[in-house]
Order: structure tokens, then sequence, then C-alpha cells
């Protein structure tokens, strides 16, 4: 499996969002917003009800992990999950396909892989279904948040692991050297 990228501006990730909404239509923009402000797996994002997204807390238990979480929706995800439910009063999922072969299920991981790389290729990142963590991560850590915080919000055992699944490179490390210099 190839290795996806961050979006690493919020004026690309909106940009991102724009393409996903042309090209490919608005339930793969509202994914993809959704997406990069609650920092779950696609395998977690995809199952989400509804009456679920309606209470304004979602409280899963992780696929990969089987740990629980909780999280509080920001204004932004509860106006894409008010505005589905506007739009799609009918659906049981907050992300259903309305196609024959699909009814009365979520898209797919495979569908929504598919289009985040056609848009991917327009922007040149290589983009994928986990690219929305690997965005809220690294636009958390560069608008200042700690790595351990980041950490916590993407339920990572380690730093380490985070550092290394958001793209922080050494050449990163290094900059900071020349970023924060402290004078005497």
């Amino acid at each position: 499996m190839a290795t996806v990228e961050a979006v690493k501006t919020l004026v690309e990730v909106k940009y991102v969002a724009n393409l996903l909404n042309k090209h490919r239509g608005e339930i793969y923009s509202d994914l993809w917003v959704f997406g990069v402000n609650v920092g779950l797996r696609i395998s977690d994002l995809l199952p989400i009800t509804l009456a679920q997204g309606k209470t304004g807390t979602l409280e899963i238990v992780e696929g990969k992990t089987a740990k629980k979480r909780k999280i509080t929706l920001n204004d932004t995800a509860m106006s894409i999950v008010n505005k589905r439910i506007v739009n799609n009063p009918s659906h049981v999922y907050l992300f259903q396909v309305d196609s024959n072969r699909a009814r009365n299920k979520p898209l797919s991981r495979s569908a929504v892989s598919k289009a985040f790389a056609e848009v991917g290729e327009m922007v040149d990142v290589k983009l994928g279904t986990h690219s929305m963590r690997k965005t809220l991560g690294w636009v958390m850590h560069s608008q200042g948040a700690s790595i351990e915080r980041v950490c916590k919000v993407l339920n990572h055992s380690h730093p380490a692991v985070t550092m290394r699944y958001i793209g922080l490179t050494e050449a990163d490390t290094q900059a900071a050297y020349s970023e924060f210099e402290i004078k005497v």
C-alpha cells in the first residue's frame, strides 16, 4: 500500500474540498471536511449514522484498536451533519449513497480512496483515506499543538508514531534550530 500524505495548509484543505465537490460530488467533499475535523479512520467514519451525528457527540469503539472514543463535534463538523440531515432525511448513514448497487449503505472505502487519489493527482499530493487524519494532525501541530496532544487526538500509543504518521521529518526538526533562537 502506498504511503499517503497530509494536506499541509488550510487553504489547500479547502481547495481539496472544492475539487472533490466539483469532480466527485458533495458527498466526497462533505466526507473530506468532516474527516479532517474529527480525525477518525475511514473504517470508523463511514458507518456513522445521521442519528449519531445529530447528537453532536460521537461515541464509538474504534475498529482498529477496539478503544472507546468520545468526540465532540466542532461547528464545522456539525454543519456537515445538519446539511446532510436536511438534504437526505431518509438516509441512515451520514455518508450514504443512493445507487441501486449500494442502496442503504455508506460510501465504500474503495470509492473514497479512488476519489481522493484522483483529486490528489490534481494538487500533486498523494491523497488517500488516511490523508484526513494526517491532515488534522499536521494542521494541529503546525498551529502550535504539542505532539503529545496530537498523539492523544489521533489515539496513537506514542508521540514518535504520531510524528512519523503526520510526516514530521528530520528536515522539519532541523528547521526548528534556525526558527527558534534564544539570544542572551
